[in-house]
C-alpha cells in the first residue's frame, strides 16, 4: 500500500462541476491539499486552479498522476473515462476516489478491480452517501426491526436537465439516467437486500429516450427474495432535485427525505404502526463528502476498512448492465 504525509496531496483531473462540492470544500474542511489539476482545456484549469486555490495546473492528466508530489488521485471525468484513468492511475501506483460509476460495464469494472486487487492500491468508487450519519441511523433502525419486515423499498432519483452539451446525454461518453442517478438507486436497494433475504433482481422497467440510446428518465422494477417490491423512479429532466428513499415494512416505515444530499435535508421520518407514532430524527448536515474523503483518507494512510469495496464496484456494473438490458437499451 502506498504510503503518503499528511496532509494527503490530491491530484485532479479535470475542471468538473461537481468537484467544488466533492472534493474542494471537503479537503478545505480536512485540512489536505489539492496540489495539480488538467483539463483538456489548459484555460478552464487555470481558472478552476485560481478559482479554488490548486496549487499548480499541469498539461495532461497522465502529468497529474506521475507527478511525484500527487499522493491521491480524484476522477471526475465523464463516466467513459473513468475505468481507463482509474487504471492509468492503478498502475502508476495511486489511490484513486472515482466519481461513480467507477467504469463504463461490468467486464471494464472487471479489469479496474483486478488491477487495483494486484496492485493493492485502494480504490473507492464515490457513492458518499454511505458515509453519511443519515445511513448509519437508518442500519440502526432496519437492524432493531424498528419497521418489521420490509415489504417495499421506493428509491426516486431526479435532477433537472443537464447543458445540452453535458457528457450525460453522449452514449460514447457512457451518458444516460440510469448511469448518473441510477446508479444510486440500485446500490442503495442492493444494500438493502441485508433485510429481505438477499439482493435484489430487475424484473422490468420502462423509459423515455433522448436519443436511441440515451434515457432521460426510466422506471425500475425490483423484487427481493423475501417478496419485497422495489420501484426506481429515475429522471433527469425532472423540474427540482428530488433524492428520496422510503422502506415500508409490516409495522411502519422510514423516509430518508434526502438521503443523496442530507446537507439539505437531513430528516429521517419515521413512522410507527404498532402505536401510531410519527418521529423525525434529523442527522446532520455535514457533507456527505467531507465524510466520504475523511473515510478515503484512513483507508489510505492506515488501511482502514472501507464500507463498500472493489466486488461492490464490480457487482454495481453487473446491475447497471442488467437494468439498461431491462429497459431495452444497450449497456454503456
Amino acid at each position: 500500500m502506498t504510503e503518503v504525509t499528511e496532509p494527503l496531496r490530491i491530484g485532479l483531473l479535470g475542471a468538473s462541476r461537481i468537484a467544488e462540492s466533492a472534493i474542494v470544500g471537503p479537503a478545505r474542511t480536512l485540512g489536505h491539499r489539492l496540489v495539480a489539476v488538467a483539463a483538456r482545456d489548459r484555460g478552464r484549469a487555470e481558472a478552476f486552479a485560481d478559482k479554488y486555490g490548486v496549487e499548480r495546473v499541469l498539461d495532461s492528466y497522465a502529468a497529474v498522476i506521475d507527478d511525484p508530489e500527487v499522493d491521491v488521485i480524484y476522477n471526475p471525468l465523464a463516466n467513459a473515462l473513468h475505468g481507463p484513468w482509474n487504471l492509468a492511475a492503478i498502475r502508476a501506483g495511486k489511490p484513486v476516489l472515482s466519481e461513480k460509476p467507477f467504469a463504463r460495464n461490468e467486464s471494464e469494472a472487471q479489469e479496474v478491480a483486478a488491477a487495483a486487487r494486484a496492485a493493492d492500491v485502494v480504490v473507492l468508487e464515490g457513492f458518499h452517501y454511505l458515509f453519511h450519519p443519515l445511513m448509519a441511523r437508518t442500519t440502526e433502525l432496519l437492524d432493531a426491526g424498528a419497521i418489521g419486515d420490509i415489504a417495499h423499498v421506493e428509491v426516486v432519483m431526479a435532477m433537472p436537465p443537464p447543458d445540452d452539451n453535458d457528457p450525460r446525454w453522449s452514449y460514447d461518453l457512457a451518458g444516460g439516467a440510469l448511469m448518473d442517478l441510477g446508479c444510486y438507486s440500485l446500490h442503495v436497494s442492493r444494500l438493502l437486500g441485508r433485510w429481505c433475504g438477499g439482493p435484489p433482481e430487475i424484473t422490468g422497467g420502462r423509459a423515455s429516450l433522448a436519443s436511441p440510446q440515451i434515457d432521460e428518465s426510466c422506471v425500475l422494477d425490483l423484487r427481493y427474495p423475501n417478496g419485497a417490491a422495489g420501484l426506481h423512479a429515475v429522471s433527469m429532466v425532472a423540474g427540482e432535485f428530488v433524492f428520496s428513499l422510503r422502506i415500508v415494512g409490516d409495522e411502519g416505515s422510514l423516509f430518508l427525505h434526502d438521503y443523496l444530499a442530507p446537507n439539505r435535508d437531513d430528516r429521517l421520518t419515521i413512522v410507527s404502526s404498532r402505536d401510531g407514532t410519527v418521529g423525525v430524527e434529523r442527522l446532520g448536515i455535514r457533507s456527505t463528502y467531507t465524510y466520504q474523503l475523511e473515510a478515503f483518507a484512513d483507508a489510505v494512510r492506515t488501511g482502514a476498512a472501507l464500507p463498500i469495496d472493489l466486488d461492490d464496484a464490480v457487482e454495481n456494473m453487473r446491475y447497471l448492465d442488467a437494468a439498461y438490458r431491462a429497459i431495452g437499451l444497450h449497456p454503456r
